[in-house]
């Protein structure tokens, strides 16, 4: 049976790679960011630095019983 041996400085290649990887995925996931030019109904987030993207905030849905939301009938 023969086994397969990483040399170091494959095993060091793999790992320098591992890193690289590792710090794009980090710089890469979006971050949020304030800005005052569309004010705070906008929300906003950079990605990697480059990429900025803004869209309307979300507004909470109002809960309402379902007692009131049955209208009552005549009849």
């Amino acid at each position: 049976m023969t086994i397969f041996r990483l040399s170091l400085k494959a095993l060091a290649l793999t790992l320098v790679v591992a890193a690289l990887v590792g710090a794009t995925l980090l710089f890469a996931r979006p971050q949020p960011i304030e800005n005052t030019v569309l004010g705070a109904d906008w929300e906003c987030t950079q990605t990697a630095f480059v990429l900025t993207t803004c869209a309307p905030r979300a507004t909470p849905a109002v809960e309402t019983s379902r007692k009131e939301a049955i209208r009552p009938t005549r009849g």
